[in-house]
């Protein structure tokens, strides 16, 4: 059986070996498991049952991961998408004035566009026409991205009215659980320890619950709540007029999700050396998988589900194939039973998390050393790869890291008159970018 799942995941083709999948599979979970508390809180807000959005959350996220790990075989996993969930509630929902059903409606009918363009194969095309200068600077960018969030997650970046950030308050217990957390991290990476991402969030989840940070809430087992609230109603839509306001929101579902999602995927192929010749293998089966799990997302009852970057946690552990998705798409599936189990070790300790922030610190360090490909020497690729590494972490968006890249790119192109033919993709995007940014202020 065991040489049957090898063969079929390609694990000893790819160097990798059970433990490290299995391994891999549990820090991408661990590091990613705070969806499942974040997502039914923002939701809330659009009026949507807490309890049903939360196990939507949980079923959503298995199914997708799984279809991942199974038919694209990349141990990439998949979740209800940052910022997509604040777009649908607080500019459809609150904004906008539609109703959560008919969001939920709109974000699937976008979802059903992104499919219908990674059948065809679009999707690919632009993945393999962005430069390989942009390529390089997307995952850099992402990996500061990254970074950031772990030193918020830390504690150690903080919100300043004068400065915009400033460094936090090193001696506040949650910030040292955050630095003792990396420091194991740090010193069993260097000394080669598997799992050394996963062993250091659980000796923080020690350290923080020593000092009584955090407490375990007690029982172990408990059933999930019912999923009634929100499952398939957006079916239930009785009138449903593609206005203005309405199409505007399925552009902009659909414009975020291809985007972050090439973002992602090209970040975390590049990491993972699943990248050759600027192509990516079976990349058209990992974006029908994630265009798929939207829909899905949708009909259970929950907003735009996405390739998560926090999977090149589990990378960074040693996962290299899709039964490292398995594992992670069955704990999404056991937390909707252990949720006081997860919650102890993602706990939300004063707004922070700081027994996962030293993963996604030291994932941002590994993404940056696509670094040193990129052509410094030349300005024309250097620029455009300076402001995507930079945008990206700056706006806390992977989509306007990436506009800013192929408007840059195109426009130094044109103007030194070296435009060809394999630039025409990046050309179109760049300037539906300018477009949808127009409109967007146009709107505002």
């Amino acid at each position: 059986m065991s040489e049957k799942i090898d063969v079929y995941f390609g694990i000893s083709e790819q160097k990798s070996s059970f433990s490290r999948e299995i391994i891999g599979g549990l820090v991408t979970f661990m590091t990613m498991s705070y969806i499942i508390f974040v997502q039914p809180a923002i939701l809330m807000n659009a009026k949507m049952d807490y309890d049903a959005v939360f196990v939507a959350t949980c079923i959503s996220s298995a199914f997708a991961t799984i279809f991942m790990g199974l038919f694209a075989k990349y141990p990439i996993a998949l979740a209800p998408a940052m910022g997509h969930n604040a777009f649908f509630t607080y500019t459809v929902c609150i904004g906008m004035g539609v109703p959560w059903q008919t969001a939920l409606l709109a974000n699937c009918i976008g979802g059903l566009v992104t499919v219908t363009v990674s059948l065809v194969g679009f999707r690919r095309k632009i993945l393999m026409a962005v430069p390989d200068s942009l390529k390089h600077a997307i995952a850099v960018g992402i990996g500061l991205f990254i970074a950031l969030i772990g030193f918020q997650f830390a504690g150690i970046v903080v919100p300043s009215p004068e400065t915009g950030v400033k460094l936090g308050n090193l001696t506040d217990p949650k910030v040292l659980v955050s630095l003792f957390g990396l420091a194991v991290m740090v010193v069993l990476v260097v000394k080669r320890v598997p799992g050394a991402l996963l062993i250091g969030m659980i000796a923080a989840t020690i350290l923080a619950a020593v000092w009584g940070l955090v407490k375990y809430e007690g029982g172990v087992v408990k059933m999930p709540p019912s999923i009634a609230p929100t499952f398939a109603k957006i079916f239930t839509v009785e009138e449903f007029v593609l206005s203005g306001t309405i199409l505007s929101a399925i552009f902009v579902f659909f414009f975020l999700d291809l985007f972050d999602t090439l973002g992602t995927l090209i970040a975390l192929g590049e990491q993972a050396g699943f990248i050759k010749n600027g192509d990516m293998p079976r990349a058209t089966r990992a974006l029908f998988v994630d265009a798929v799990g939207t829909v899905f997302g949708t009909v259970m009852g929950t907003s735009t589900i996405t390739s998560y970057i926090e999977s090149a946690s589990g990378i960074g552990a040693g996962a290299r194939t899709g039964f490292a998705s398995i594992i992670t798409a069955l704990l999404f599936v056991a937390s909707l039973f252990f949720l006081p189990l997860v919650r102890f070790v993602g706990a939300d300790v004063g707004g922070l998390h700081p027994m996962v922030a030293g993963a996604l610190i030291v994932v941002g360090v590994m993404m940056c050393k696509s670094l040193t490909k990129i052509n410094w020497d030349d300005i024309s690729e250097a620029l455009p790869a300076f402001l995507t590494m930079s945008v990206i972490p700056f706006t806390f968006s992977i989509t306007d890291g990436i506009a800013a890249g192929f408007i840059s790119y195109t426009a130094i192109r044109f103007v030194t008159r070296r435009l060809n033919r394999s630039d025409i993709i990046v050309a179109i995007l760049a300037v539906l970018f300018v477009l949808y940014y127009a409109y967007a202020r146009f709107v505002k």
